[in-house]
């Protein structure tokens, strides 16, 4: 019955990630849509100011009805066939990828997260959820292409690279802590993934606008800089309360399986040193006026710092915290 589910569910990841593939197409073909389309205002402010002072009469009223004609193709975004199918597929890739999940932890009879495998499958199912869950509180439907992109990528490597078969827990890992600890950290995870996504969105939008509007065409059709900036700001406020839950739970796990609170770990001082950034990033927006793109890269490089410590530190680094499983 093990092996039976243990097969099933790695079938479903296999699915889902067939149909997140088909989520990523369409999603990057809304982007090259958004490419070509432009807004009524800018395609207005595009016209030379001398070709409307030039006209008179009937062909002003022409050059006017033409601009007005063909602007609005951008407005409709939100109808966009394209989008509506991959939030369709990015919905139905994650049922079948919780699903795999799902599976997995009852073929193993515990937490599915217990080695790098699990993790990967496990997380990257939380940031797709967390992604769709965000549409009912901000229009985040754009980074579709990047989270998408993302989790299809790690789920690559997790199954070609990190899958493991079920084994039985390792005696250190046989606590409910296991649940709190690593999906609490999983959760933070998926706050900074959004908000490291909106902070290079920020970053591309910040240089169309110095430069005038020129630039990506598809930029045109997000928020200014200044919103994506804020909108990242929130959500990795709410990722660095899940983190520094983490960062204790960790600590109380620590004390009652290894009779010490903290023991200067690797995995241990990559946990702090993200947490330390992330501090670093939300104290200097708020204190120091750290604005633009020096906070977007705060931002950037706390991100970086969390798929670090997931990749490098798992592979390469000897510690108590050393359950891999390859």
């Amino acid at each position: 019955m093990t092996m039976t589910l243990e097969t099933v569910s790695l079938l479903a990841v296999y699915s889902a990630m067939a149909i997140y593939t088909l989520a990523f197409i369409a999603f990057t073909v809304d982007l090259a849509r958004r490419s070509a389309a432009q807004p009524v205002e800018e395609v207005a402010e595009a016209a030379p100011v001398g070709m409307l002072a030039a006209a008179s009469g009937n062909r002003a009223s022409a050059l006017v009805d033409r601009l007005a004609t063909d602007a609005p193709a951008a407005a409709p975004l939100k109808r966009s066939r394209a989008l509506r199918l991959a939030m369709g597929f990015t919905v139905l890739g994650w049922v079948l990828h919780t699903a795999g999940v799902v599976l997995r932890g009852f073929a193993a009879g515990y937490a599915p997260w217990s080695n790098m495998y699990g993790f990967a499958i496990t997380a990257t199912a939380i940031i797709v959820g967390v992604f769709l869950l965000v549409q009912f509180w901000q229009d985040l439907r754009f980074l579709g292409a990047y989270i998408v992109g993302f989790c299809l990528v790690f789920l690559g490597l997790a199954t070609v690279n990190f899958y493991v078969a079920v084994t039985p827990q390792p005696p250190a890992l046989q606590s409910a802590w296991l649940v709190i600890h690593v999906f609490v950290a999983i959760l933070g995870t998926s706050f900074f993934a959004l908000g490291g996504g909106l902070s290079v969105v920020q970053l591309l939008q910040s240089r169309r606008e110095a430069r005038g509007g020129e630039g990506m065409a598809f930029l045109a059709t997000l928020p200014n800089a200044e919103r994506l900036e804020n909108l990242a700001y929130r959500l990795i406020l709410i990722g660095f309360v899940f983190w520094t839950f983490t960062l204790i739970a960790g600590a109380v796990w620590a004390e009652r399986a290894w009779g010490r609170y903290w023991g200067w770990d690797t995995k241990e001082v990559w946990t702090f040193i993200i947490w330390t950034i992330f501090a670093g990033y939300i104290h200097a927006r708020a204190t120091r006026g750290w604005r633009g793109s020096r906070s977007a890269w705060l931002a950037i490089i706390g991100f970086g710092a969390v798929m670090f410590n997931f990749t490098v530190v798992n592979l390469f680094f000897k510690g108590l915290h050393a359950y891999s499983g390859l």
